[in-house]
């Protein structure tokens, strides 16, 4: 099996890395599997009763803003201090031995790929990121970078103890550029973009390879992404993933693995 996924790499020309809530964990991110997974992360949403479709749902930043931003600050604080780990370095690797390089594909909302020192234009957010800043209301399609604010969070509350950030245009909340639970509000425009720029790589392949890592079934952003690949582009499969690595044809790969794990192990077929 793990001849097979080495010989996949090696063929092909273009990586599309399509990773999961699964590729952070190995960083020590939490995946929030489950409301147990949640409201163990989260105990004081745990004790009111919000679990993550709630938490995680731009009504909240209306009825209980800073309880709102509790929950999105200590986020944005951990995906500040956190460091990918070794298996980001291991695809960039990879990626600078094929024709066109890679492209990330990620619902991961965490900025992971940039600090491990992805080419920004190689990156495609599907569900935006935590690192930038949108209009609640929205008043237009401004996205701006997060980096100016410094959240500070009550944890025992899950409460925001500084001021939140607001629209420079307008003076309303600002909220992360996310895409979450029944949003109508999400300003896409940074995501329509990054599209925009990862098509030319697309479209130059002729035997792209998804390396599928941590993506499930629950959210199938991802999954629905690779199968584009596969079935439009005629490209193989390999998926990465402890509990759902079943892939749809012979000639594709899974393996029941951790991110991390199984990138090591191929690695040193790699290398």
């Amino acid at each position: 099996m793990l001849e097979h996924a080495a010989e996949l790499v090696e063929q092909a020309d273009l990586l599309v890395i399509a990773a999961g809530a699964g590729m952070g964990v190995d960083s020590g991110l939490p995946d929030f599997r489950g409301r147990e997974g949640f409201w163990n992360a989260y105990p004081a949403l745990a004790r009111a009763g919000i679990d993550f479709y709630a938490a995680a749902n731009p009504q909240r930043f209306a009825e209980a803003p800073r309880q709102a931003w509790g929950f999105y600050g200590h986020r944005l604080a951990l995906y500040r201090k956190t460091r990918p780990h070794a298996g980001f370095a291991i695809l960039q690797r990879w990626a600078a031995h094929t024709d066109h390089g890679a492209i990330v594909y990620t619902s991961n909302v965490d900025g992971q790929f940039q600090a491990a020192g992805v080419d920004e234009a190689a990156i495609w957010e599907c569900h935006g990121s935590l690192r930038h800043l949108q209009c609640s209301a929205p008043c237009g399609d401004e996205v701006w970078s997060a980096d100016d604010f410094e959240p500070t969070v009550d944890e025992d509350r899950c409460e925001l103890t500084n001021e939140p950030p607001l629209c420079p245009r307008c003076g309303a909340l600002a909220r992360p550029n996310v895409l979450m639970f029944s949003d109508e509000a999400w300003v896409d425009a940074r995501e329509r973009e990054q599209a925009r720029r990862v098509a030319p790589q697309l479209a130059a392949a002729r035997r792209p390879l998804v390396i599928e890592l941590g993506a499930g079934t629950a959210v199938p952003s991802v999954r629905i992404f690779g199968q584009h690949v596969l079935q439009r582009l005629n490209g193989r499969l390999l998926r990465i993933n402890p509990r759902e690595s079943t892939v749809p044809s012979g000639r594709d790969v899974g393996l029941a693995a951790g991110a991390l794990e199984a990138l090591r192990a191929l690695d040193v077929l790699l290398t």
